[in-house]
């Protein structure tokens, strides 16, 4: 069974577009089941901060047990309110669950001791908590303007050196903890390992449900194996209360101080960058694309989370990454799953019995399944790069700088200690120091002074790079039938009519052209054009394009399988850029079982001989695997004048989305 519920739909003459998979909402069963699983994948770093902070600045434990709970209900208001939003303007609307960045630890403690350290210290976090969360808020649209400023090169790099930098800290749980490692302890390593090999095992040997808990099922079974050595305690069960209700300004009322202020207003636009970065990683992940109205909404998310968090006595926010690698892992994409770890969140937030117990999880099993999450991330970004264009060494010095960076701070954090105080906030972490020497060097590189032609020649337009609408609108005719012939699957006239109306620097009237073209072409171009596009029942049964030399070479060419590899969704172009971008084009049917993928091929075989041109369907936006079949089923009992219309129908949501892919 697929793991989410696509709503029906209404009885119309039009049928309904397919709910993408991210607003799709699961079964209650299984809702709650992901919601825990991510709720146990992000309990660890959630603890954590203020664990540090109590410890640092001097509180008790009966106020770091308050803080715990007031942190934990506040992550699950702030997860909320990204994953479902709030209003039109607050929230990405994407499985990205918040939790307290680790980036504020050492400004905050520093801004505690200050302050005189306890409760009064505390105070003066909150109100600086406060002033930077209404600054992030307002401050996002204008934030979210430098998308420019962030092409695969950075955000590729951010989102690896966040998984790279995470690494660690899922290598410390996995000996121990970081408050008593023991490396040599043998029970550690096969817990912590032992819980990866579960993980692993469970996807490699099962399909639908039981694949996507992976994670929930290492940790349960991890914990179970952890019992016989004495590593699970419950007492804190036990000793905890039922209920525990966190109050605003619990610990008195906010004081300010403009030091304070002005260095947690830079940790939150530090962090605007690994929100960037998680929010561009997810986008990815999920199938859908991030513009700038998404990154200023999830800038706004933090923001308000920040702000609720001062009052509610708890930290600043932004997007964990754990649980970007957890979305990654499992393929499961809806944001109600996240709107569902938030629910549970608040309960335990309010039931300290509650968190109690999920604290009760040992660290060596906790790392284990963080090994997982985390390098998943990396992996993420390492896939972002690969639409970097490496023959050009300026990207080859941001990334590789970048990553050397955040991992040398990473690996030797006590580095930071010999620059100033100011300077620690930003370069103390390999997360932050990283991305702002990847960010640096693309400014420096591509953005400021005069580019030698030596140094950077003219670009040519090609099938796998994006271009601007000045390069398009100085084409000739044979140029940009070339360019925009690669977003269709065979050869056809429709880019050389559109260049003959004349030059436009209007993407959004070139994109209509275009499809206006398509429709007004005569029926036999019509039905030719068709005849290119992949057989969507040899799709699902072919093997994954070849992106060696020998394949990249093929594409280059133009020769057919290159073309073929392209996919039928629209997420790229001729090319190498085609082969390149084929697997993922593909993911969609990779989750088809065996049953599926035979069914999908004979309806496909079944439509080819009743209509003559081959089952075309647009997979990006087809939703899950049940609305791909329902909608294969549906179109073989159509009238063919219907058909004919459909096909051109899906030919140009593939050509609108490869065009987006291909123009900026």
């Amino acid at each position: 069974m697929s793991p989410l519920r696509v709503p029906r739909r209404r009885p119309s003459a039009e049928p309904d577009q397919p709910v993408h998979p991210v607003d799709a909402v699961p079964p209650p069963g299984r809702l709650a089941v992901y919601g825990i699983q991510h709720v146990l994948a992000f309990y660890a770093g959630a603890v954590i901060v203020p664990i540090l902070l109590a410890n640092a600045i001097g509180l008790d434990e009966r106020q770091l047990i308050h803080l715990i709970n007031a942190d934990l209900f506040t992550c699950g208001i702030a997860s909320i309110i990204q994953s479902v939003g709030l209003g039109r303007r607050i929230g990405v609307r994407l499985p990205l669950l918040q939790g307290v960045t680790f980036t504020a630890v050492s400004p905050m403690i520093a801004i505690g001791l200050a302050a005189g350290g306890g409760t009064e210290g505390l105070t003066t976090i909150y109100g600086a908590v406060i002033v930077a969360g209404l600054v992030t808020f307002f401050a996002a649209p204008y934030v979210a303007r430098l998308l420019r400023f962030f092409p695969p090169v950075v955000t590729g790099t951010v989102i690896t050196v966040i998984g790279l930098a995470l690494l660690p800290v899922a290598a410390a749980d996995a000996v121990g903890g970081a408050n008593a490692p023991d490396p040599g302890n043998p029970v550690y390593l096969g817990l912590a390992l032992g819980t990866l090999a579960v993980i692993v095992l469970i996807q490699r040997i099962f399909r639908g449900f039981l694949a996507t808990v992976a994670v929930l099922a290492g940790l349960v079974l991890g914990t179970l194996a952890a019992v016989p050595f004495g590593l699970v305690d419950l007492s804190g069960v036990g000793e905890s209360a039922w209920v525990g209700v966190t109050t605003p300004f619990h610990f008195g009322w906010p004081q300010f101080s403009l030091a304070a202020a002005l260095s947690m207003i830079v940790v939150m636009m530090i962090t605007a960058v690994e929100t960037t970065g998680d929010v561009f990683a997810t986008g990815e992940i999920v199938g859908k694309k991030v513009g700038r109205d998404d990154v200023a909404r999830a800038l706004r998310a933090d923001g308000a989370a920040t702000t609720l968090g001062g009052v509610l006595n708890s930290f600043p926010y932004t997007c964990f990454a754990e649980n970007v690698g957890l979305v990654r892992l499992t393929r499961v994409s809806s944001r109600w799953v996240v709107a569902a770890a938030g629910v549970f969140m608040i309960v335990i937030g309010l039931v300290p019995k509650a968190g109690a117990l999920v604290a009760a999880v040992p660290h060596p099993v906790l790392g284990g399944a963080a090994l997982a999450m985390f390098a998943t991330v990396a992996v993420v970004g390492i896939q972002t790069l690969s639409k970097v264009d490496f023959t050009d060494h300026r990207n080859v010095v941001v990334v590789g700088s970048g990553l050397g960076v955040a991992l040398f701070v990473t690996v030797e954090p006590d580095v930071a200690t010999a620059l100033p105080g100011w300077a620690q906030i930003v370069l103390g972490s390999g997360i932050t120091a990283g991305s702002v020497v990847a960010i640096g060097l693309n400014l420096l590189f591509f953005h400021t002074g005069r580019r030698s032609p030596v140094q950077e020649p003219a670009p040519t337009p090609a099938a796998d790079t994006t271009v601007g609408a000045a390069q398009i609108a100085g084409m000739d005719r044979a140029q940009f039938a070339g360019l925009f012939g690669g977003l269709f699957e065979g050869p056809t006239d429709v880019p050389a009519r559109v260049h003959a109306r004349g030059p436009s620097d209007d993407p959004a009237q070139l994109r209509a052209a275009l499809q206006e073209e398509l429709f007004a072409a005569p029926v036999g171009e019509q039905r030719e054009l068709m005849a290119h596009y992949p057989d969507l029942g040899g799709l699902v049964t072919a093997p994954e394009p070849d992106t060696g030399p020998a394949g990249r070479d093929r594409a280059r060419s133009g020769d057919a399988p290159a073309r073929a590899g392209a996919g039928t969704d629209g997420s790229a172009v001729t090319g190498a850029g085609a082969v390149r971008i084929a697997s993922r084009d593909r993911a969609g049917l990779a989750l088809l079982d065996a049953d599926d993928r035979t069914e999908l091929a004979g309806l496909a075989t079944a439509y080819r001989e009743r209509f003559g041109f081959p089952l075309i369907v647009c997979l990006r936006d087809a939703g899950d695997r049940a609305a791909l079949l329902a909608c294969a089923r549906r179109r073989l009992t159509h009238p063919p004048a219907q058909e004919h219309a459909a096909a051109l129908v899906e030919i140009a949501k593939v050509a609108g989305h490869r065009f987006d892919d291909l123009v900026r």
